[in-house]
């Protein structure tokens, strides 16, 4: 079970190697919503997105002999990249399932960083029989991309930079929106928040659809989505909550939040005007969440959790 001693120490692990992302604020943003939003913008962390901090957290636990045999991993893009960046910077061979819908930026980016594709179909096929298949035949460690206590406490590093900025901010109070697929970034956020700065309370953000979290929360057990495709937001589309990651949420976050795909737009819209930076849709639903949802205190943190949107649909969002 990921503790406070886990993530320090993937902390230490990460220092010089993750970049320390901003925590941005527009007063302009600030007036539309009615409130004030500050965006932790992990869409410039290396690889476009948080991942790289549960990849190479979980890539420099593993022992030697078993690191160089090669890792696995299953992903939609953003876990794919970290995992193939981290172990082509570690020398070691990597293997990543895809999608076959998954965007083609994802996928040219990993082959770019060294790893071996191999793409499924999501709707017919399973990934994590397909994934463990595979390191079983091949000898390659599986990484899972929320389910993995190591993963979580590198991805708990982008809480403990939160709390840190908070502190620097003058910030005393708020809620801290986390955009939510399997839980790996929203439970080590919460862990971390938990430790170091236990009056800032984390809400799980999903897209319309596929807001397994949300009602996995509201219903006390776990509920899978209907779907396990369709979503713009592809980057956060998981069949439920994470059987690790889920009582993390249970015990410390609030209720979740749930934005349409018009609001997802509009958010990726209004961080390039305002903010300068490129959002993914599945990286936006926090700060759409933090834009258009009533049910928010007068301040608010977000995490603009990836960047790695191919152009038409960037295009889309800027077209309004």
């Amino acid at each position: 079970m990921t503790d406070i001693a886990m993530i320090t120490a993937a902390a230490a692990r990460l220092a010089g190697h993750a970049r320390r992302t901003p925590l941005l604020n527009a007063p302009l943003l600030d007036k539309i919503a009615g409130r004030r939003i500050f965006v932790k913008a992990e869409c410039l962390q290396w690889t476009g997105s948080f991942k790289f901090r549960g990849a190479w957290a979980a890539l420099t636990a593993l022992p030697m002999q078993e690191l160089t045999r090669g890792v696995i991993a299953y992903s939609s893009g953003n876990h794919a990249q970290g995992v193939a960046y981290a172990a082509s910077l570690l020398g070691v061979p990597s293997v990543i399932v895809m999608p076959q819908d998954a965007p083609a930026v994802k996928i040219a980016n990993t082959r770019a960083y060294g790893a071996e594709v191999i793409l499924y179909d999501r709707a017919t096929q399973d990934r994590d029989a397909l994934g463990a298949d595979l390191a079983a035949r091949r000898g390659l460690t599986l990484i899972r991309p929320y389910d993995e206590p190591m993963v979580i406490a590198g991805q708990a590093s982008v809480g403990l930079e939160i709390a840190d900025q908070a502190a620097e901010t003058g910030i005393e109070a708020a809620d801290v929106l986390v955009c939510c697929g399997g839980g790996g970034l929203t439970a080590g956020v919460a862990l971390a928040l938990e430790a170091k700065a236990p009056h800032l309370r984390v809400r799980p953000v999903e897209p319309a659809g596929f807001d397994d979290t949300a009602r996995s929360l509201a219903l006390g057990s776990v509920q899978r989505n209907a779907a396990t495709s369709g979503s713009i937001c592809d980057a956060i589309v998981t069949p439920e909550p994470g059987k690790v990651t889920f009582p993390i949420l249970q015990r410390l976050c609030g209720p979740g939040l749930v934005v349409s795909d018009t609001q997802v737009l509009q958010a990726m819209a209004l961080a390039f005007a305002h903010l300068r930076i490129v959002v993914e849709p599945g990286g936006a639903v926090a700060m759409a969440a933090a834009l258009f949802c009533a049910d928010l205190p007068a301040t608010v943190i977000c995490t603009a959790s990836g960047g790695n949107v191919d152009a038409a649909m960037f295009g889309r969002a800027l077209a309004g």
